[in-house]
Order: C-alpha cells, then sequence, then structure tokens
C-alpha cells in the first residue's frame, strides 16, 4: 500500500457546502494544539491591522486583504483537495476524474496546511488565507506541527510506501525518517521549477486513474511526455528523475 504526501496551494476555492469540524480532521491528538493556533490566526483577522495581516496573507491590496478577515471557524467547508487551487491541483483536475479515481486521492493522498497541519485529501476545510513560511503571531506553523505532528505521521505512515510529492519547504513539518520516494523534473538538462508543480498535478491524476498501490508499480506506470532518466538513492529517500519531452 502507498500514501502520497502532496503541498497546499496559498490560492483557494471559495465557498463550500459542509460544517467546518476541526475534532473530525485528520490526528485527533493533534486538535489542541489546531485550536490554540488557530485562536492566534483568528486573535489576529480580529486585530484588523492592515499592515500584519498584508503580511501573513502575502497580499497587498486592502480590498483583498479585507475578503479573508473573518471567524473561519463558522465558514462553509470542503474537501482539502477540492478547496487548494494552485498550479498541482489545475492539472491534477480532481472535480474531472470518475468517481473510483476521486476516492483513491481521498484514501491516498495527505496534504500538509501551513495553518491546519497534516490533513487527508477528503478532510473539510474552510477558505484561509496564509503565506507559506510566515508565522501566526509568535507561532512558526512548520516548526509548530513539526514538534506536535511529525511522530504521529511517522506512526500513521509506518506500514506504507511513501511518495512524497511536496515542495522541499515542506520538509520542515515532516521528514520521512524511514525509505520514501520523491520526484524530479528535468528540460533540457536544466530542472524545472514552476512547471515541477504541473507535472506533480500530472503524475498524480494518472497514478489516481489506475490505483497505483506501490512504488514498483509507479516506476511501470507510462505518463505522457515524462521519461524516467535517472534513479538516485541516499540514505533513506530514492529521487526518481524524469526527463520532460514534448
Amino acid at each position: 500500500m502507498i500514501k502520497i504526501l502532496l503541498a497546499p496551494s496559498e490560492t483557494k476555492k471559495s465557498g463550500g457546502t459542509e460544517l467546518f469540524e476541526p475534532d473530525k480532521l485528520l490526528f485527533k491528538s493533534l486538535l489542541p494544539y489546531r485550536t490554540e493556533l488557530l485562536h492566534h490566526y483568528i486573535n489576529i483577522l480580529q486585530g484588523g491591522e492592515i499592515k500584519i495581516l498584508s503580511k501573513m496573507f502575502g497580499l497587498k491590496k486592502e480590498v483583498d486583504i479585507l475578503t479573508y478577515k473573518k471567524d473561519i471557524i463558522y465558514e462553509p467547508a470542503m474537501k482539502a483537495i477540492e478547496r487548494y487551487t494552485g498550479v498541482a491541483f489545475d492539472y491534477l483536475s480532481y472535480k474531472e476524474l470518475d468517481e473510483t479515481s476521486q476516492k483513491y486521492i481521498d484514501n491516498h493522498v495527505i496534504l500538509c496546511s501551513n495553518l491546519f497541519g497534516f490533513l487527508l485529501a477528503d478532510d473539510l476545510i474552510p477558505n484561509y488565507r496564509l503565506k507559506q513560511g510566515e508565522a501566526v503571531g509568535n507561532i512558526k506553523t512548520d516548526k509548530f506541527y513539526h514538534k506536535h505532528g511529525a511522530n504521529l505521521m511517522e506512526d500513521y505512515l509506518n506500514d506504507y510506501e511513501i511518495l512524497d510529492l511536496r515542495a522541499s519547504f515542506y520538509d520542515k513539518f515532516y521528514k520521512p525518517n524511514r525509505p520514501y520516494t520523491t520526484l524530479k523534473f528535468v528540460k533540457d538538462g536544466k530542472v524545472v521549477s514552476h512547471w515541477a508543480k504541473a507535472y506533480r498535478g500530472i503524475v498524480l491524476r494518472e497514478i489516481a486513474k489506475v490505483g497505483v498501490e506501490s512504488i514498483e508499480e509507479f516506476m511501470k506506470l507510462p505518463i505522457k511526455n515524462l521519461n524516467i532518466k535517472e534513479i538516485q538513492a541516499k540514505g533513506n529517500k530514492t529521487e526518481i528523475i524524469y526527463n520532460i519531452e514534448t
């Protein structure tokens, strides 16, 4: 069996039809810490200092900042995998997948939110804004969730193979101590960054469509415009290097 780690996105879809229930998110034992962080976050929002909110949100225009100045506890929720709308999620196109593929993602993908910590793809979350790497008051969320949640992740993933599709920044939240596999994408001899996000979404989409359940199965999976160039192993990390061919 395999679990797939995926980074979130700063951009998100608004709206939702479900109730946000923090006690139903992945790892119930994280609830006191999530609650603590959410209280800090909401207190800062209620303080309403535009300069502080601008930095925390990563936004400059006051009209955009005010969009997120709300008590998110009472905002409608939707699946985390549908909430995020960045490049990887655009190329994943979750809503366009059939029900079986969607259920695969719901059951196999773990997201690492800067605000909520570790989430299953189908965990229900409200719309929010928090710039990657920004603190909530005096709380650095990467260190906060590493302290309180990394051990939970390690235990949870103990019986699974791990495919890590996150950007390296999210190692600060959790970096596996057991064997795991990552991907790198190269075009014309150069490592790509922006397009790496797109190909992470494409790779996840193809994995979900066939229901991959092991790294061995994954490595045999043909993906359009991607060819395995090299496989590098160092310590407990195996990196598959893809050559992008167009």
